[in-house]
């Protein structure tokens, strides 16, 4: 057995690991880079392998850093199945048709204001290459396990984060590698916590958080405080938010809030098609997740959701205090981009970023408290308030990671730490080494290792 690191070395975007295994080359996850431009580039470089040569896709999740790029390596010459689970499948439905649609509109834009570098500018994909990849897709139970043939066998079992979300474990000969994708939390608002006891002889783990624990402050309290002390102010609350898993965490807090009588009987606007379409998955799934049936209803009822591009366009023209939930995430896109620009520049404003914020992204910026940012080819001042609340992050902290890992039935042989800043994976390999005694080691760009 052999793996190659393709994506998410030195970064948590990109996912991408070859693995070589009984005469099969499965590829695990095909993210799309994010940040800096450095890496953004890679998305638009020829694929590091020959995508014809691929058996078979093991997908661990949705989120684009994991998925964004399946579209691409079809169109490249993939004809193989791409393996995940049903709520996987779905919502990759869903946000690799919204990805395309957002890229296709903002090569528009740009053409048409002449805002691109690139004559003409175009998207990295189109919606018809997208429908296309979605026909490659087959779907396993969420704790299921298929045969690929060649006497390798691969299992999934449930990793919390988000609807769908799976580690995935590829046995042949009496060993295992094991795959984490991105571990969820066992307090997790909305999903269930990570399965347990797994064994493995060599592990793959992610590291987003591995070199800091989550506060121990509410962030739901954070929240109410933020929206008060905003809409006292007669301001917009803009939460840049990736439309699964952290869009249905924030309505669930909002909605908390509203019932508890903790904020004003504001609107709540959730701006943004793909997240309306994954909340309503999240309510099909109702059995892989905490909230219950009248909790799905009352969030349904507390939220205008808005698909219109117009409708959309007339929110900046409000002057009533609202909260504003739209992607991306980051801020690297979507309709977030244009409400920052309009709200960003009024102190009495305020934009809440509910995550991590990945290094060359605008959020990191924010975050870093930058008293502008790059928007639609201008800079744009920031005076509004912002404020970052991490205990909303959907990813396990280092303490998650560990307590997952001390959790398999057996001590591996050796752990890849991947998806991380470099100072969170090497912090994570360090804690492994320390604590549990383990060999640990992150991997650089296209490392390669024989596992035999």
């Amino acid at each position: 057995m052999r793996m190659t690191f393709y994506g998410a070395t030195a970064t948590v975007t990109g996912s991408k690991t070859l693995v070589e295994v009984g005469g099969l080359k499965l590829l695990v996850d095909c993210g799309m880079f994010q940040g800096f431009k450095t890496l953004r580039e890679r998305n638009w470089a020829p694929l590091p392998f020959d995508p014809a040569s691929l058996d078979a896709v093991l997908l661990t999740h949705a989120h684009i850093d994991h998925s964004g790029t399946l579209p691409l390596l079809t169109r490249q010459g993939f004809k193989g199945p791409i393996w995940t689970t049903s709520g996987t499948a779905d919502l990759c439905e869903v946000l690799l048709q919204d990805t395309a649609h957002l890229q296709e509109e903002e090569a528009y834009y740009r053409n048409r204001h002449g805002k691109t570098r690139h004559e003409p500018a175009e998207p990295l994909y189109t919606v018809k290459d997208v429908k296309a990849c979605l026909k490659h897709f087959h779907r396993v139970a969420t704790d299921g396990a298929i045969e690929l043939g060649q006497g390798v066998r691969v299992r999934f079992s449930p990793a919390g984060h988000i609807l769908g979300a799976a580690s995935i474990a590829i046995e042949y000969q009496g060993k295992t590698a094991l795959f984490s994708g991105d571990l969820g939390r066992e307090d997790d608002l909305v999903m269930q916590p990570p399965q347990t006891g797994q064994q493995a002889d060599w592990v793959v783990i992610e590291s987003t958080y591995g070199d800091r624990l989550h506060p121990a402050m509410d962030p739901i309290e954070k929240l109410g405080d933020v929206v008060r002390r905003t809409a006292a102010r007669g301001g917009v609350v803009i939460i840049p938010a990736f439309a699964v898993g952290r869009t249905q965490g924030l309505l669930y807090a909002l909605y908390r809030l509203k019932e508890a009588g903790a904020i004003p009987n504001l609107p709540v606007v959730l701006d943004s098609p793909m997240g309306i379409s994954a909340t309503g998955l999240y309510e099909r799934h109702h059995n892989e997740h905490r909230l219950s049936t009248e909790e799905c209803e009352g969030i349904r009822h507390m939220t205008r959701f808005v698909r219109d591009v117009e409708e959309s366009k007339a929110l900046l023209s409000q002057r009533y205090p609202m909260v504003i939930i739209a992607g991306s995430g980051m801020v690297t896109g979507g309709r977030v981009l244009h409400h920052i620009e309009h709200y960003g520049p009024h102190s009495r404003n305020a934009i809440v970023l509910s995550g991590f914020q990945a290094g060359g992204t605008r959020g990191a910026s924010l975050a870093a408290g930058a008293s502008s940012i790059k928007l639609f080819g201008e800079y744009v001042p920031i005076r509004a308030e912002v404020a970052q609340i991490e205990g909303l992050s959907a990813h396990a902290d280092q303490a998650g990671l560990l307590n997952w890992l001390k959790g398999l039935a057996k001590q591996p042989e050796h752990v890849f730490i991947n998806h991380g800043e470099p100072q969170a994976a090497d912090t994570l390999r360090l804690r492994i080494n320390e604590q549990l005694g383990w060999q640990a080691s992150v991997p650089d760009y296209k490392d390669s290792v024989d596992l035999t």
